[in-house]
């Protein structure tokens, strides 16, 4: 409905407050005039973009993000090229295992020669199994090499005591994305479970073992542990996820388990405490390790090795790996480019070596300084919105006044980088290039037991598009990836539409998360630290279930409803980084002038901002997929979901009742 040149009548009177100039602002582009705003903004925002940028057939997701990435992808391609090419890089330097470990996994003649013979020794070690004693140090021995079955230990911040580290056993241990994929019933699901046993046979048989028969006793075993597993939803409850024992007791629990023994496997010599997520589920292990014959424990060790690898072995692995994790759970219908596929792991093993050059070359000075501004401004303006609140007492106020006045910004790049120098890599298998990295990772991990806690540590990389709040060291994170706007520098873009794109959907969200149903649970401190009052509490549940409920209603592909509970943490940020973002955009020069700049004023360019940070979509395949396992709700909903509950957004583009994103003032969420 809305077009610039024709039916100007229609304009005027369903949005007066708009005003156009004859000059087209840079998002002009990406806008679909024939949508109306009030009734579905993310499609009005960004419904030419995803027009004109079809997911590509190696693609299950694509968007800004594969805008940004790609462009990365490019950079990391050229430091990891220039470094294998160095014919002076000695061994051990960091030029050396970037370049071994980059060519290792493009060397496709070896690797296809190479076959399963990496890891032979693996499989001969599990065929020498003879009882559960030696299944669970097998299963211990995989688990330090960065394999995943059976169940999860971690070492991590104590969470009511953030100044130590303590160990953490997980529920795991299944090969399907999420407990719930054993159990819907929908069709869509239940094509994948029938898919999924199949592959299992195919890749089993590929290894030698009776596929047909041995998928069967995998799938029920897995689905056994599946249903001991917790719920999404459920593993968002920090305090019931939390149950911190002596670890005689715990062992009391399963005495199966010869606990002193696998903790000698992962380099734990003595072990007082742990901190155990989910009781009930290491309860029901005990008895599956009883009732299984040691054989099909041996089956499933197998499986879980060849699964975890199958993308870096021979092409007849890598090949049945994606018919099913490609086709089958994302939608893609074919590969990705091998090198892309090699960057990924390059980046997520030993990403800090890549990373100090890419900020390097790649992330000026300017931005840090520009960002480090805004990071400021928003914690002002959020400041002033705590302050201002009519439903929090003056105490909690204080107190979160006090917790966002600490919060530590870590923006672009670590102070201290990661130091590999004990990590070995070589020209050899690129399998065992990938296992010896998952290996130094676990070890690092274990070597922080009984030291003080490295709160210079980063979680991501700085190439990384994404950031992160940690509630343990009270802490947001930015990369600098997350800072590009693709193909503007960020001293193009006017402050309004930075102040959507990045400083909302980054920076306010990740702000936000230390206030939201599980960050709001942790003090200044990092610790997890009742400091609200219960009246506050109850007021704030109370805004939190309207959340619940609107996400809740929503229908995604027909039939399947966003899990309210699973995203309210997510949804929250969501709201809180778009409504503080606001505040924070009115202060500035753009947003105090309200100028028109391409036709938009500065409360319009802004809410186009944010909805530019998340262009983003996918192949039905991958919705479903992460309906089911993400606590982000989809792109297009972190658009539509928050923006119905702002009344500034009402005025900048005339939603009025009627309108699909209408929304009743009783129901519109309010929190931050």
């Amino acid at each position: 409905m809305l077009r610039k040149n024709l039916f100007l009548f229609a304009i005027v009177f369903l949005f007066a407050s708009f005003t156009f100039s004859q000059d087209k602002y840079f998002l002009d582009e990406n806008i679909d005039y024939t949508v109306n705003p009030a009734d579905d903004f993310f499609n009005y925002a960004n419904g030419l973009f995803v027009k004109h940028n079809p997911i590509p057939p190696a693609e299950s997701t694509y968007g800004i993000f594969n805008l940004v990435e790609d462009s990365v992808y490019e950079y990391l391609k050229n430091i990891c090229i220039d470094a294998a090419n160095d014919k002076s890089a000695v061994k051990g330097s960091n030029t050396q295992k970037i370049g071994d470990f980059y060519n290792s996994g493009l060397d496709l003649d070896k690797i296809e020669k190479s076959g399963i013979e990496p890891l032979k020794k693996w499989f001969d070690e599990i065929n020498r199994i003879k009882d559960i004693n030696d299944v669970l140090i097998v299963t211990a021995k995989m688990q330090a090499m960065g394999f995943s079955p059976l169940f999860s230990p971690f070492i991590g911040q104590d969470l009511m005591q953030s100044s130590v580290y303590k160990v953490y056993l997980y529920q795991g241990g299944i090969g399907l994305p999420d407990r719930d994929y054993y159990f819907n019933e929908d069709t869509r699901t239940k094509n994948v479970r029938e898919k999924y046993v199949v592959h299992v046979a195919k890749m089993m048989t590929l290894i030698g073992s009776d596929g047909k028969s041995v998928s069967k006793d995998l799938m029920k075993l897995e689905t056994e542990l599946a249903k001991a597993s917790r719920k999404l939803e459920d593993l968002r409850d920090d305090y019931a996820n939390y149950n911190k024992m002596t670890l005689k007791e715990f062992a009391k629990t399963t005495p199966t388990i010869k606990w002193d023994k696998l903790l000698k496997v992962y380099g734990i010599n003595k072990l007082d405490t742990v901190i155990i997520g989910q009781p009930e589920f290491f309860t029901e292990v005990e008895r599956l390790l009883n009732d299984y014959d040691v054989d099909v424990w041996k089956e499933y060790l197998k499986w879980n090795l060849i699964n975890e690898t199958a993308s870096l072995l021979s092409s007849k692995f890598e090949n049945e790996n994606f018919e099913f994790n490609g086709k089958v759970l994302t939608g893609a219908t074919e590969q990705r480019p091998r090198f892309k596929r090699v960057l990924d792991n390059t980046n997520s093993l030993i990403g800090e070596i890549l990373g100090m050059e890419y900020v390097r070359l790649y992330f000026p000075p300017e931005d840090k300084i520009r960002t480090k501004e805004l990071v400021n401004n928003m914690v002002d303006a959020f400041a002033e919105r705590i302050k201002k609140l009519d439903w929090m007492s003056e105490e909690t106020k204080t107190k979160a006044l006090a917790k966002l006045g600490t919060m530590v910004k870590k923006i672009g790049y670590p102070d201290v980088w990661k130091d590999y120098s004990t990590l070995d890599i070589s020209k050899d298998a690129y399998v065992i290039n990938v296992m010896n990295a998952r290996k130094w990772h676990f070890n690092d991990m274990v070597s922080k037991l009984n030291k003080p806690v490295d709160r210079t540590e980063w979680g991501m990389n700085p190439q990384t598009y994404n950031a992160y709040y940690n509630p343990s060291n009270n802490e947001i994170v930015l990369p600098a990836a997350i800072l590009t706007i693709p193909g503007k520098k960020m001293s193009e873009v006017d402050d309004a539409f930075l102040y959507g794109f990045i400083g909302a959907s980054t920076i306010g969200h990740e702000m936000t998360h230390g206030f939201d149903d599980q960050g709001r649970l942790y003090d200044g401190e990092g610790n997890l630290n009742g400091w609200w009052t219960v009246q506050d509490s109850i007021k704030f549940v109370a805004k939190t279930q309207l959340m619940v409920d609107q996400f809740s209603n929503y229908t995604v592909l027909d039939s399947m409803h966003v899990n309210g509970k699973a995203t309210l943490g997510e949804n929250i940020a969501d709201l809180g980084g778009l409504v503080i973002g606001y505040d924070a955009m009115k202060k500035s020069k753009d947003g105090q002038d309200n100028k028109i700049i391409g036709g938009f004023n500065a409360d319009q360019r802004y809410f186009l901002g944010y909805a530019y940070s998340w262009a983003v979509y996918s192949r039905p395949e991958t919705m479903a997929r992460r309906i089911m396992t993400d606590v982000h709700s989809p792109p297009f909903l972190r658009v539509n979901g928050p923006m119905s509950n702002i009344n500034e957004f009402y005025n900048a583009f005339g939603v009025k009742e009627g309108n699909k994103l209408f929304r009743d003032d009783k129901i519109r969420v309010q929190i931050w």
